[in-house]
């Protein structure tokens, strides 16, 4: 007789159309059991929705995005295998960090650079002709976690919106992915560099001028 395998339990935070082919993966993924999607709310208007994908798949839905809410998480002795971060935009604490056999974040910039938010939007503003897309483990810091895995490509700022830019983003984020899953549990994590590191705030953003928008203003 053939020993049954416990599916490992997934959980996926984020938003926008990576995060729903992430959440699409795992749900076909018959070594995976996709548990709950936690979104952000409000769902930005830009992106494909996170909840109507859930929706009509029938995957539960943390309905008001926060990770307080999922029903499991007040019991003492409750684990989770897997939880995947896709662009989510609250800080995960500590307490729920150590409820996580292992927890990881997408986040779109080569790490220890441009930790924070709106990474590709500061690479341009700084004329960077590299970026990149980083998977790696969530600590209670931000964006400070081992990395997993990484993937740079070139970008053209004299040339460049953030919309072609985030696109490009999305396209290696997801071979990056595709590439690591398979795998995540046989690889060793580096610890980031603190002494190469750069980071953003939401406060900083008004710095940002013409690269603050998505798209630029036609002449």
């Amino acid at each position: 007789m053939y020993k049954k395998i416990d599916k490992k339990t997934v959980i996926i935070c984020g938003k926008g159309s990576l995060a729903i082919k992430v959440a699409s993966w795992f749900l076909k993924n018959p070594d995976y059991k996709l548990l709950y999607i936690v979104p952000v709310i409000p769902e930005k208007t830009w992106t494909k929705s996170v909840v109507l994908w859930a929706k009509k798949n029938k995957v539960k839905i943390i309905r008001s995005g926060e990770i307080k809410d999922i029903p499991e998480i007040k019991n003492p002795g409750w684990k989770i295998d897997l939880v995947v971060s896709v662009f989510y935009e609250n800080i995960f604490k500590e307490s729920f960090i150590k409820k996580c056999k292992k927890i990881i974040n997408i986040h779109n910039a080569p790490l220890p650079k441009y930790r924070g938010v709106s990474p590709i939007n500061w690479a341009l503003k700084n004329k960077e002709h590299e970026h990149g897309v980083t998977i790696h483990e969530i600590t209670p810091g931000i964006d400070d976690g081992p990395i997993i895995s990484q993937v740079k490509y070139s970008i053209f700022p004299d040339l460049d919106t953030v919309e072609n830019v985030y696109k490009r983003s999305l396209r290696f984020a997801w071979m990056l992915f595709l590439e690591t899953i398979p795998i995540l549990d046989q690889i060793k994590p580096i610890p980031q560099d603190d002494n190469l590191a750069t980071y953003y705030s939401k406060n900083e953003n008004g710095l940002l001028g013409q690269q603050k928008l998505f798209k630029k203003k036609n002449y």
